[in-house]
């Protein structure tokens, strides 16, 4: 899953000579999934893991591969749109997994620090897949051919699937007809979902900008190692949030999270306009991946309390909903700001997508005590 964007950008901005095109087609295949997700979380929480994800996820590859050929033929600008939304049906195999885990966990002493363990850990497996997963795009891509990357992608994301639906004894039930009331009517979700989207904003913004800004020093090959380390941050900070045991109810400590993600955010902006330097960016970013996995697994934590139980597949896609509507708009908007400006200028997008999701969260914080799981 992590290879899909970067390939997709390089693919295209190589064969077609615009970032602004390549972030808009990234931007609508993601706003595409926004709107689907949701539908395929359902099925999956009504009909099983396995009987719906592994369809969905064959749908997802054709996609893939309808725009791997459109490019490869220089088909009209018209179908990568199309052949890029058509992988909408992708299913959220986050969610599924941290569905599991609660599953398991639920009736065992110490659930709740047992559950912030596991999502801290799943936070830190995300983020390893998404370390490699540029690399390994921006390095195929570029050492062998523009499609190569989109290409092994579709073949790590069927064969993943395959394995992680075979494993049946973890799978938690089917629910074919659930009494709890759909998550995005569950008062304390959509507040999430707008924080989310805001937090999307400056993950589809920095993977364009930085793309774009080691093109502009000649070095394209090494965007992925360079989003890499910002994976990498996020990767070793998640291991330690996890081990930790955080005083305070998570919904207390977001707003601590965003803002500390929003400050060294200015970071990279900071080096990119003052220095220039590829290597001094590489670093800054690694800084500021620092503060994703803990904002994520707060999240997270939260959307798990707060989703009925029958739902959490739902519920935990509504919130990759929302950052993926998010990365949608700073994928389009960091593009246009590159196009029309500069790729250090654009380095401003993300930090400003930051700033307004700290003060969603400061202003959807609540007055006292924590939010308690919703009941059927």
């Amino acid at each position: 899953m992590g290879m899909f964007s970067v390939s997709a950008v390089v693919m295209i901005a190589g064969t077609r000579g615009s970032y602004a095109l390549a972030g808009a087609v990234t931007a609508t295949g993601l706003a595409a999934t926004a709107l689907v997700a949701p539908w395929t979380a359902r099925l999956v929480d009504r009909h099983g893991q396995a009987r719906v994800a592994l369809p969905a996820t064959l749908a997802a590859a054709l996609g893939s591969l309808a725009l791997l050929l459109c490019v490869r033929h220089d088909a009209p600008a018209w179908t990568l749109f199309a052949a890029y939304a058509a992988t909408a049906t992708t299913p959220n195999t986050g969610g599924m997994a941290r569905a599991r885990w609660a599953h398991l966990l639920r009736d065992r002493k110490g659930a709740a620090d047992a559950l912030h363990t596991a999502n801290s850990f799943e936070q830190a497996a995300d983020e390893l897949c998404f370390m490699l997963g540029p690399v390994l795009a921006a390095f195929l891509c570029t050492a062998l051919f523009p499609e190569a990357g989109t290409l092994v992608g579709v073949v790590l994301l069927v064969g993943g699937m395959l394995l992680f639906t075979a494993q049946r004894s973890t799978e938690p039930p089917a629910r074919p007809r659930p009494t709890a009331k759909a998550p995005f009517r569950v008062p304390g979700i959509p507040p999430l979902l707008v924080v989310c989207l805001a937090m999307g904003g400056v993950f589809g913004a920095m993977e364009v900008v930085t793309i774009a800004f080691a093109d502009a020093q000649g070095h394209r090959a090494a965007a992925g190692v360079v989003l890499a380390l910002q994976a990498a941050g996020s990767c070793a900070a998640g291991l330690l949030y996890g081990a930790m045991k955080p005083a305070g109810p998570a919904e207390r400590r977001l707003p601590w999270c965003v803002a500390a993600m929003t400050v060294l955010l200015t970071l990279p902006l900071l080096a990119a306009s003052l220095t220039g330097s590829l290597p001094l960016l590489a670093l800054t970013l690694l800084a500021a991946g620092m503060a994703t996995a803990p904002t994520m697994v707060t999240t997270m934590t939260l959307v798990q309390h707060r989703t009925p139980e029958g739902r959490l597949n739902e519920g935990m896609t509504l919130a990759v909903t929302g950052l993926l509507g998010g990365i949608a708009c700073g994928s389009a908007a960091g593009g246009w700001t590159v196009e029309h400006a500069s790729a250090t200028a654009a380095y401003g997008v993300p930090v400003t997508a930051a700033a307004v999701a700290l003060l969603l969260a400061l202003a959807l914080a609540p007055a006292r005590g924590p939010a308690r799981r919703p009941r059927a």
